[in-house]
């Protein structure tokens, strides 16, 4: 099978629609099929990774304004160039909106089908980011998802809430997870004692730090005694994040075993943003075998049991979080049994079986397109 992966974002850059679209393509080609990935050029200097699974065309790219890691994609004929050159059997479009839109309307010009992956709540960035323009984007979303034979949604929240807002043909299709990678006897008990010299808890967020994802809902925590606060990642807010946690450790961005190492040193994992279509990072927490702690929205009701593989608090709540992060601070047995039944939970979201189940998808358009035509 071809299959031509439009994305909106693909590595080097380090986030959910990128880590998703390389695992495609990287499945597709262990499979035995043939992907050619789309995707937005890096930024000036930026080299992309040249042993990846799939050969690479960058479109032309912008910075976004105020947020220069995210790259918009600029109107270009190679893409459908690149597109009328594959061949493709089916078009795959990753969290698309503005690559994603040409990409769809081109699978409909050469009559090929496309599966659109939901995979980012752009109104929600839209009311955080301006303050306006939600309505706009979901019109953008419901066109681009309306064209597609199919979509397929992270969690039963965002299936919800496209189903309500008038997006037919939603399926769901989940996340993987590195359990390879992200494993407990990775424990690093000297980069505990640098963190934590004092042996206190250790409580760690990891993402982009960015206005929707409310890092600063960790302040109250960051006071607490007997905490100590480790942030990983980077971002626009940065700058406002050190004023607002000055007792934390901020890591900068980290990938790899190094990243794992630190998933696995820490006691607790708390995610603060309410925005998330499924929280890769909570999964890749579970699979550290650390309890967490998540707001009770979006995709992580799908990823956490409260009480049993983690606790939810209410969204946007600093002390709701202080309250959960203080629990888990006074009560070890109940951090172990989190961290336990969290590490069950996730031990067969492999990205094989998640990838397996997404060429299923595949085959579901390809026999409804059949079917229609003949």
């Amino acid at each position: 099978m071809r299959v031509c992966i439009v994305t909106e974002s693909y590595p080097p850059d380090i986030n959910g629609v990128a880590h998703c679209a390389l695992q495609t393509a990287r499945h597709l080609a262990r499979r035995g099929h043939h992907p050619l990935v789309i995707a937005p050029t890096p930024p000036p200097g930026v080299r992309s990774p040249h042993d990846g699974p799939a050969p690479v065309v960058h479109v032309p790219s912008l910075p976004l304004p105020g947020y220069p890691q995210v790259r918009v994609a600029l109107p270009s004929r190679k893409l459908a160039g690149a597109m009328a050159a594959h061949r493709p059997d089916v078009v795959h479009l990753a969290s698309p909106f503005v690559l994603g839109a040409r990409g769809a309307a081109l699978a409909v010009r050469f009559g090929v089908p496309a599966v659109a992956v939901y995979q980012t709540d752009l109104a929600g960035y839209a009311r955080t980011y301006l303050g306006a323009g939600e309505l706009a984007a979901w019109r953008r979303i419901r066109a681009v998802h309306t064209a597609a034979d199919l979509t397929l949604a992270p969690s039963t929240a965002s299936i919800r809430e496209l189903e309500e807002r008038g997006v037919p043909r939603v399926r769901l299709w989940q996340r993987g997870v590195d359990t390879e990678r992200f494993r407990p006897d990775l424990r690093d008990e000297e980069l505990r004692r640098e963190l934590a010299p004092g042996g206190e808890l250790l409580v760690g967020y990891v993402g982009r730090l960015a206005p929707e994802k409310r890092v600063e809902l960790l302040a109250e925590a960051d006071r607490m005694p007997g905490v100590r606060l480790v942030v990983v990642g980077d971002g626009p807010s940065q700058p406002q994040l050190t004023g607002a946690l000055p007792n934390a450790r901020f890591l900068g961005r980290r990938t790899g075993d190094d990243l794992a190492r630190i998933y696995a040193s820490l006691d607790v994992f708390v995610h603060t943003g309410p925005l998330e279509t499924f929280c890769q990072t909570v999964q890749e927490a579970q699979a550290s075998g650390i309890a967490v702690v998540a707001p009770a929205v979006g995709g992580p009701l799908d990823l956490i049991d409260h009480g049993r593989t983690g606790l939810l608090v209410q969204p946007g709540d600093a002390a709701a979080v202080r309250e959960a992060v203080s629990e888990l601070r006074d009560d070890a047995a109940l951090r172990g049994h989190l961290a336990l039944a969290g590490r069950e939970a996730v031990a067969d979201r492999t990205w094989e079986a998640i990838g397996d189940q997404l060429l299923d998808h595949y085959a579901e358009v390809l026999r409804t397109r059949a079917v229609a035509v003949s």
